[in-house]
């Protein structure tokens, strides 16, 4: 499981407190922890007022990358501040994110032409998330079709199907898997990625909720996932629901968390 860590983000509380006071130690702690926890990714949302973004991305950039060689995730949802930060990365990492929306994918995809550079592409469009699997698998066929005008392969995409929360809609784990399975369908060699956090909004025991959501989702043929690699729960179901897959061979995986301390009760 590919795990890009989502844990400095301007929509928290705490990190939106850190960015407004510039306090490096609290960011840096937290890409240290998420590098140490599993994260092969480290996502960068400013989730400032559109003024302050690009510097503000900056500076969460190279905060990040003093402490930490994991590769960078850069996010926003205006694609030209991300253009305009790319080149503070000091090694290529992953684009936060393109669609069918506007023109993200004119002008990010270029960036990504000649290099290792990998990408999250959400199945929404100017008419937004839409509800049904076939207009989810025309713009997934879409955004790669773009991608390889540029020798973008499949394998450096990441396609996010969008969960929807299950409070809203009874049957979204269902079309979720069915989304998963028809996408690795087409595109064997393509990742699949999500939240699978924002199935459980508006529950009670949202853990309960996305600790099993995973284990579906991982079973269909997620493979990449922006999550909390810190929660040692969610971290313990992939180990497990890999390991029960037969993705793990001899459960070296599963076996190796436990003894680096990584899933399980912490030690009293």
């Amino acid at each position: 499981m590919i795990i890009i860590g989502e844990k400095i983000n301007g929509t928290i509380p705490t990190v939106k407190e850190a960015i407004e006071k510039r306090d490096a130690a609290f960011i840096a702690d937290r890409a240290v922890k998420q590098t140490e926890a599993g994260a092969n990714f480290i996502d960068v949302c400013a989730s400032t007022a559109p003024e302050y973004e690009i510097e503000t991305l900056k500076w969460l950039m190279e905060v990040v990358q003093d402490v930490t060689d994991t590769p960078l995730c850069i996010d926003s949802p205006n694609p030209r501040v991300i253009e305009a930060v790319f080149k503070y990365a000091n090694k290529p990492g992953m684009l936060n994110s393109i669609s069918e929306e506007g023109d993200k994918c004119e002008v990010l995809l270029p960036l990504m032409e000649g290099n290792g550079w990998e990408v999250v592409g959400l199945t929404c469009d100017n008419n937004g998330i839409p509800t049904d699997l076939q207009t989810k698998l025309d713009i997934t066929k879409r955004m790669v079709d773009k991608a390889a005008r540029y020798g973008i392969s499949q394998d450096r995409i990441h396609i996010d199907p969008c969960v929807m929360a299950l409070s809203t809609d009874n049957h979204s784990l269902l079309n979720f898997v069915e989304e998963i399975r028809a996408i690795k369908t087409l595109f064997p060699t393509i990742h699949v990625t999500g939240a699978i956090s924002n199935i459980s909004f508006g529950l009670p025991i949202r853990p309960l909720i996305n600790r099993n959501a995973l284990a579906f989702a991982i079973q269909a043929g997620m493979d990449s996932a922006v999550m909390d690699p810190m929660n040692r729960d969610m971290m313990g179901t992939i180990f497990a629901t890999e390991a029960l897959l037969g993705l793990d061979k001899h459960c070296r995986k599963y076996s190796k968390a436990y003894r680096a301390g990584k899933i399980g009760a912490l030690s009293k």
